[in-house]
């Protein structure tokens, strides 16, 4: 395994749910690089279970995907949670921690994810409050590319433009995920390989892929409960292509299976890299030949 991303990050990895600890006692399977964990579900975990999870975390790369911190929302940022994430990201030596280009918030919890009005008012809230939520935590933070349903109100710019705007203006990292870019496209009408060639790829830290639901309507939900499907598997390669190989892992919420049917996707992440990597340095050998 090399390390050629920021955080000592590198291969394919997996979101790490209570239901897989079992498993895991045994040992981690070799093709698990890194594990990624919503600090809100273990922040203040002890007994047997934060012994379990400590033990993962002493022995094993993690990352943090944030799911509250509510980065767009108008609410000031909750600087005790922030105060405790450190801790929490101190304590277990997390390489890294990102959220949602989204929010959550407002005077109480809305237990979702909704869009940010695409406007240069919100693009200076936003970096202004990744600043603050640095500064608190003492690290760079990366930013995910957030599924919506509803277009945000008062657009002044598209979502490519948006994305690229909050990134260069925080001038933070950015988190993608290729499951979302699918599930926008379909829902909000647009070419996905053009919107991934659109975003900054050398701002890429780590990427997710995950499975969603179809509903009649013909509206996908991004609810992590399915395997991932091949459209979104050829957007990775696509990716891959476009960028080069990052580090990638499995997000699975609900519906989860057995350890080894998601080490199946995990794995298929790794051959994608490897095939990419060969292919890369074909083309340069090829290149040197001429």
């Amino acid at each position: 395994m090399t390390t050629d991303y920021p955080f000592g990050l590198a291969g394919s990895g997996l979101g790490l749910r209570r239901a897989l600890l079992p498993a895991l006692q045994t040992g981690v399977p070799n093709g698990i690089d890194f594990f990624e964990v919503s600090p809100e579900n273990w922040v203040g975990v002890g007994g047997q279970l934060g012994k379990q999870f400590r033990s993962l975390t002493e022995r094993h790369r993690f990352v943090a995907h944030g799911l509250a911190l509510s980065l767009g929302g108008p609410a000031p940022l909750d600087t005790g949670f922030l105060g405790e994430l450190k801790q929490f990201l101190d304590r277990h030596d997390f390489a890294l921690y990102t959220e949602h280009l989204s929010f959550c918030s407002d005077e109480g919890h809305f237990y979702d994810l909704y869009p940010i009005p695409f406007t240069e008012q919100a693009v200076k809230h936003v970096a202004d409050r990744i600043r603050q939520t640095q500064e608190i935590l003492e690290r760079p933070i990366a930013l995910e590319n957030a599924s919506y349903y509803v277009q945000p109100p008062q657009a002044e710019m598209d979502e490519l433009t948006f994305i690229n705007a909050v990134l260069a203006e925080a001038d933070c990292y950015l988190h993608l995920d290729v499951n979302n870019i699918y599930v926008n496209s379909v829902n909000h009408g647009y070419d996905p390989v053009a919107f991934l060639r659109g975003l900054p790829g050398e701002r890429i830290v780590y990427g997710h892929v995950a499975g969603h639901d179809l509903e009649p309507s013909g509206l996908i939900i991004d609810t992590h409960g399915q395997n991932t499907i091949a459209p979104v598997w050829d957007l990775l390669a696509e990716a891959y292509r476009s960028f080069g190989v990052f580090p990638t892992l499995v997000e699975r919420d609900s519906n989860i299976p057995p350890l080894a049917e998601l080490l199946v996707e995990v794995e298929r992440i790794r051959d994608l890299q490897n095939t990419h990597r060969l292919c890369r340095n074909a083309h340069v050998l090829s290149e040197e030949a001429a």
